[in-house]
């Protein structure tokens, strides 16, 4: 961070920063003289004057680093009256706009404020340019309101340009607000210069809406030229707007056909158009056609044979003059650099042909954009069709392309193909196309593939990352799970395996991050490695404590999943308890596990504590908690409790399906409870839970054993007849299409009951098969399940326990 230097005394930034032989800005100091330097040639000469000669020495030390004789050279010069004046600095502080070297600057022009030396705008406004480039905006801003209140000298525009470029390139958007403030209140004006570094802005800014006012503005005064229209197309697309992108890149192809316009390249690299800087309002609203890409001629209006001779000859031109040529392609590059980013595989289908029309052959850079949306949106098959395209026109395709293809590969599965294209980079790529690769491996159970990979990435001088780490740890730490639990032998060759990828990380100077962390203890608790579970987990709290907190929870929820399918519920609920008192927030997760971990604790208000605490924390239990805690309510023959908590999901708008009432069941049919299966089948009637086959199993056969053949055979008939439908009027419906395949005598009608497999309705087949057993053994078939003496009783029965349900069981009440 750069320090302020506005506000302190230059005496005393002089005396502080002036001290050294190297350069501030950690530059490398050249072993040639300044004088020898193109530009300066001119103070070869430079004998005859003083003041000219002491500056080329002041220059010269000022490139070697020597900062010491700088500054007793610059007080010599203080110090002599005879050639003291403006001119005496000026070549220094040309020096230190150009190096850049703003703090030898500002001691320059304390000397000068000094003696008192008559300061010209060209100084004043060099020292300026240098707080500008060193990054001392605050200090060059202050500058020029102290230069134009004090002074009564007053930047040129290009200066203001200068400065808010300075803005756009260190990101100090409230100096730039400033500086536009101040030239408004100082009435000046703005050219396309001005305009530019404002698009940079407002891209800095993310702000598109801003592009599109200073779009409206410019066009207003200014005849874009082209590569005014490059830098728009840049925004637009850097901006997602994708459609105004792509209209301005077709001005830019219009007005390049136009033959007008002469760019030219820099010195340093840069286009330009030499052009005098008035501006000229637009006669439309932009001023030119858009371009035709129909195959009809470039411009509209013309018949086909007239418009094709113009289309040729304008190409033949547009393709001798290179610099526009390399603008469009720039633009080009940058639309379907976004399409990549933003998956809009129609708009990138459309640049390729246009670039081919008007002379533009795609480069490798191009086509490696366009693979990627190919690749995201259409799948590999698609983007090898592209590979082989480019290998057809002579080009090579970037290790960034091969990689980019793999990765669709890896995703769909085809690793064959992915290994191929990764085996034949040449150029280091980012680890993310092996971890790819690798969790491809992981998912298809190939490990050998991932080890040839590795040694790939070896050879290209990849360095993995935290994700490749955490594949890694869960591909190769896992030695039996999950077909097996982990025993002495696997738990040894683990471990190995374990230390041997450690020691890779140290390494490659790689620490422990969340993701690598979670690889290792999930592959620990999978393999049944409790105790170098607990111990790495000590070094996962260091870890999320002073690093990102947010994601503690995460490593929590790890642990205790492998604690509580270890069975060890004490140590879970020490772990629990540690993470609330740390300050690391339960998730659904987290109480989703703990809820699971009270099928093993012997204690049943434990389930009751667990849903107050969920339902205060704000995680009130799904059906999957609720699944979890009734199992261990009934576990120690809690029944009630069991039935309360049913009860609860019901208020909390969760409906349990037949699975969690058939879990009491099976209890309570295990403890020869007749009395809690009678409750539970009546309560399924009431909540209109219809029973399946399982529930009849336990029901009839719990009779059964207990000798009640009679009942049991009606409790079966019931049962079944609520299978087939929900209330008796539907009921009704359907019983004049299943009572002759009950009562028929012939064999073909099981065969027509079974048919009901096949439809996939096999609560169907059941019921029926039930209900004609039933009547084969001498019983008749009543149609109206709950005129039953059964069914009767059991909702008699229902009704007094749920009177006087304070005596027997346990009410849950939640405020």
């Amino acid at each position: 961070m750069h320090r302020s230097l506005w506000g302190v005394p230059l005496r005393f930034i002089v005396n502080v920063y002036s001290q050294g032989c190297e350069n501030v800005y950690g530059k490398s100091v050249y072993s040639t003289t300044f004088s020898s330097l193109r530009g300066y040639s001119c103070f070869k000469d430079g004998g005859e004057s003083m003041a000219i000669s002491m500056q080329v020495q002041i220059i010269n030390a000022l490139y070697l680093g020597e900062r010491n004789r700088a500054s007793y050279l610059l007080s010599e010069i203080a110090g002599r009256s005879d050639i003291l004046g403006a001119d005496s600095f000026k070549y220094i502080l040309h020096y230190c706009a150009k190096s850049p070297d703003p703090l030898f600057a500002m001691e320059t022009w304390g000397i000068m404020e000094e003696k008192k030396v008559t300061l010209r705008r060209t100084c004043c406004f060099r020292v300026v340019e240098s707080l500008c480039k060193g990054g001392y905006i605050k200090e060059a801003f202050n500058l020029i309101l102290f230069l134009g209140e004090n002074y009564g000298m007053y930047p040129s525009l290009g200066m203001y340009n200068n400065f808010l470029g300075a803005c756009a390139k260190r990101n100090r958007i409230k100096y730039a607000n400033k500086c536009l403030d101040l030239m408004d209140s100082r009435m000046e004006g703005k050219n396309e210069k001005t305009y530019s570094v404002l698009l940079k802005l407002a891209v800095l800014q993310r702000n598109l809406s801003a592009v599109h006012d200073i779009w409206k503005e410019c066009s207003k005064v200014y005849s874009l030229t082209i590569i005014t229209l490059g830098q728009f197309v840049w925004a637009f697309s850097i901006l997602r707007d994708l459609a105004a992108a792509y209209e301005t890149l077709q001005r830019m192809v219009a007005l390049a056909f136009q033959g007008s316009t002469s760019v030219k390249k820099g010195v340093r690299g840069r286009f330009y158009i030499s052009k005098l800087d008035i501006p000229i309002p637009l006669q439309s609203q932009f001023g030119l056609k858009k371009c035709s890409f129909s195959g009809k001629g470039i411009f509209l209006g013309m018949e086909n044979s007239e418009a094709k001779g113009v289309e040729v000859t304008m190409l033949k031109d547009l393709k001798r003059n290179i610099p526009v040529m390399k603008l469009l392609k720039c633009s080009f590059n940058d639309v379907m650099r976004a399409c990549a980013r933003y998956q809009n595989y129609e708009l990138a289908e459309k640049l390729i042909p246009q670039m081919q029309k008007i002379g533009l052959e795609p480069s490798c850079y191009t086509y490696d954009f366009f693979i990627q949306v190919v690749a995201s949106k259409r799948g590999f098959s698609d983007a090898i069709e592209v590979l082989k395209r480019m290998q057809e026109m002579n080009l090579e395709p970037s290790s960034s392309t091969l990689a980019t293809i793999s990765v669709s590969c890896s995703e769909a599965f085809e690793l064959h193909l992915a290994e191929v294209l990764l085996d034949q980079l040449s150029g280091a790529v980012h680890p993310y196309f092996f971890n790819s690769f690798l969790e491809a491996c992981g998912i298809l159970d190939q490990p050998e593939r991932a080890v040839r990979i590795l040694l790939k990435m070896k050879e290209l001088k990849v360095k993995p990352n935290g994700r490749t780490y955490q594949l890694l740890f869960s591909m190769f730490g896992i030695v039996n799970a999950p077909y097996e639990s982990g025993n002495m032998i696997s738990q040894e060759v683990a471990a190995k395996r374990i230390n041997a990828i450690q020691m890779d990380m140290v390494k490659n100077e790689v620490q422990h991050s969340y993701l690598s962390m979670m690889g290792l203890l999930q592959a620990l608790g999978l393999e049944g490695m409790m105790s170098e579970l607990m111990q790495h987990f000590r070094s996962a709290e260091y870890l999320v404590c002073y690093t990102n907190r947010k994601l503690g929870t995460h490593i929590y929820n790890t642990v205790l999943h492998s604690l509580v399918l270890a069975q060890d519920t004490h140590m879970a609920i020490k772990i629990f308890k540690n993470m609330k008192s740390c300050g690391f927030p339960p998730n659904d997760a987290t109480y989703g596990i703990m809820s699971h971990c009270c099928n093993y604790i012997d204690c049943s208000k434990s389930v009751w504590i667990l849903v107050s605490m969920m339902i205060r924390d704000g995680f009130p239990p799904d059906e999957i908690a609720y699944c979890s805690l009734v199992k261990a309510a009934v576990r120690y023959e809690n029944f009630y409790e069991a039935l309360n908590l049913i009860d609860r999901a019901s208020l909390d708008g969760i409906q349990l399906d037949v699975l969690h009432y058939n879990t009491v069941l099976r209890e309570a049919w295990v403890k020869r409870r007749i009395d809690v299966i009678e409750l539970v089948v009546e309560k399924m009637h009431r909540e209109k839970v219809q029973p399946d086959s399982t529930t009849c199993f336990f029901v009839f056969s719990l009779y059964l054993e207990n000798g009640f053949f009679s009942t049991a055979i009606e409790a079966l008939q019931v049962l079944s007849l609520r299978m087939i439908s929900k209330d008796d009027e539907s009921l009704q419906e359907k019983r004049r299409d299943y009572e002759d395949l009950i009562l028929d005598e012939d064999f073909g009608a099981e065969s027509r009951i079974l048919s009901f497999f096949g439809r996939q309705e096999e609560d169907i087949s059941v019921a029926l098969l039930n209900l004609r057993w039933s009547a084969m053994i001498g019983y008749s078939v009543s149609w109206l399940p709950d005129e039953s003496m059964w069914a009767t009783r059991l909702s008699s029965n229902y009704n007094k326990i749920m009177k006087h349900s304070s005596k027997d069981k346990v009410i849950f009440v939640l405020n």
